[in-house]
């Protein structure tokens, strides 16, 4: 029996020895997995402190280039125009912009509107569908309660003899006329059920612009682009002020002092021009037919325009006639357009 206790003494202490084991194999697989997650961690904030001295070291050498650039007095001078023509560029890109939000909203809120409206309408047409039927029904409930109660007079009138014979015939109609005032009641509740989820639905939420829209502010938005690039009355100027953007500082030179002060005056005088420009609406839905003439599209899903074929400049003068020319503003990105336009 010793023997025995000893061996299963063994047996059970074994069994503990693999248990601790198998929790330790357990602990160390996990401790593997966290050092592996770490060490992927350490990898990607060592490349993110990499990403990030690089773009710390370009911008210095940025500043070092533009600093060597105002250390020259004739390069200081160009400078200064590049950022003149670069803000002009901005501006016009920031009106763009601006107008372009603002017809996508107003015309959302339009097509939204107008979706209302139709909802409206068609919940008003079914309240009064479903409140015709209620009262139907009502009227109906009101006849076979008439009939209920005839029916109980006549049994009440009736003699004993006649009470006798007929009784059965009458429970029936009556039991009848009970059940099809039930069935009424509960067709009539299902009925005010259903108008009372109609007149609590919530509306339709807004769901965005559909296509003949999309094309229809592009179009717009195009002929915006045309007038800022037509108010320059300087296709040349026009041209410098998107090369700045598109272009660094010190890529580009305009000239000696006296050529960039001849620039300044040249921007100056823009500058002002867009700050005094007054109404063009009517301007623009002129020009935007114009160029919805000429636009196609690559496919029936496409909102934006081939640029290819929205190359055409439409100035429109005063007396109504158009003076046509060309220029690829959607092609070369003017004001940045591509960014801007509805897809």
């Amino acid at each position: 029996m010793a023997n025995l206790a000893a061996l299963f003494g063994n047996s059970a202490a074994q069994s503990q020895d693999s248990e601790k084991l198998l929790h330790l194999y357990w602990n160390r697989a996990e401790l593997k997995k966290e050092f592996a997650g770490m060490r992927k961690e350490q990898y990607r904030l060592q490349d993110k402190i990499k990403q990030q001295e690089g773009a710390t070291a370009r911008l210095q050498q940025k500043l070092d280039h533009l600093e060597e650039l105002l250390l020259n007095a004739d390069w200081a001078a160009n400078v200064v125009v590049f950022y003149q023509l670069r803000s002009l560029a901005l501006r016009c890109q920031r009106k763009l912009a601006k107008f372009a939000e603002q017809l996508k909203q107003q015309r959302e809120q339009r097509q939204h509107n107008s979706l209302l409206v139709k909802w409206n309408e068609e919940r008003a047409r079914q309240s009064r569908l479903l409140e015709q039927k209620i009262a139907e029904q009502g009227e109906h409930t009101l006849q076979l309660e008439a009939d209920l109660q005839s029916e109980k007079n006549r049994l009440v009138a009736m003699s004993g003899f006649m009470k006798i014979f007929k009784r059965r015939s009458i429970t029936a109609v009556l039991e009848r006329l009970v059940q099809q005032i039930e069935e009424n009641r509960q067709a009539e509740q299902a009925l005010a059920d259903k108008l009372e989820a109609i007149r609590n639905a919530k509306p339709p939420e807004n769901q965005g612009l559909d296509l003949p829209t999309k094309r229809s502010i592009n179009l717009l938005i195009l002929a915006f682009a045309q007038q800022l690039y037509l108010d320059f009355e300087d296709s040349e100027l026009a041209a410098l002020a998107k090369e700045a953007c598109d272009k660094s500082v010190g890529a580009i030179k305009y000239g000696s002092r006296q050529d960039c002060t001849h620039m300044l005056a040249r921007i100056q005088k823009r500058s002002e021009a867009m700050d005094e420009s007054g109404d063009v609406a009517d301007l623009l839905q002129q020009r935007a037919k114009q160029i919805g003439k000429k636009a196609l599209f690559r496919s029936d899903s496409d909102a934006v325009p081939v640029a290819g074929t929205v190359t055409t400049l439409f100035d429109i003068m005063d007396d109504g006639s158009v003076r046509e020319s060309e220029a690829n503003l959607l092609g070369e990105n003017y004001w940045g357009i591509a960014k801007i336009l509805s897809r």
